[in-house]
């Protein structure tokens, strides 16, 4: 009777970590737009669409936008949101992207470039799943570590 009772808790832990952590990304879920009214971009770069989608058992993160002198860029990233660092294409500003799940709510984001960290910063996604806020402190082009704050609406 005990190593049923055991086995019954042990299942029910896995199906709620299973749940917590489907619930803890599934708010970045979906295609995002920049609210650029919202925004406080500190230059002309910016992502102006951003999507994140399942790959299989990975996220997928299509990024798209312009860079410091106002050209297209297209970016994407393949990985989990484990603190690892995962190969970015397309980013002139970084090319490893690490996420990590802070909250139900937001995730930690970290980007390298040939080794080393060029940027930091949080996404929030609002309680009611509408809107995303996307602080980072980043280097620029010209080497200056600068702060954006990104406001995206819901597709």
């Amino acid at each position: 009777m005990k190593k049923n009772t055991v086995l019954w808790i042990l299942g029910l832990c896995f199906i709620a970590a299973g749940i917590c952590f489907a619930a803890s990304y599934d708010a970045q879920m979906g295609t995002w737009k920049l609210n650029e009214d919202e925004s406080e971009l500190n230059g002309p770069a910016k992502n102006t669409m951003v999507k994140y989608e399942m790959a299989g058992d990975n996220i997928k993160c299509i990024a798209d936008g312009v860079d410091e002198n106002g050209k297209p860029t297209h970016s994407e990233w393949v990985g989990k949101f484990d603190e690892k660092f995962y190969p970015v294409k397309g980013d002139p500003t970084s090319d490893m992207r690490s996420y990590k799940i802070v909250d139900d709510h937001t995730l930690g984001i970290m980007m390298r470039k040939g080794g080393e960290v060029v940027g930091t910063g949080t996404i929030t996604v609002s309680d009611d799943g509408k809107t995303r806020k996307v602080k980072t402190t980043i280097k620029n082009a010209k080497g200056d570590m600068v702060e954006k704050k990104q406001f995206y609406d819901k597709q």
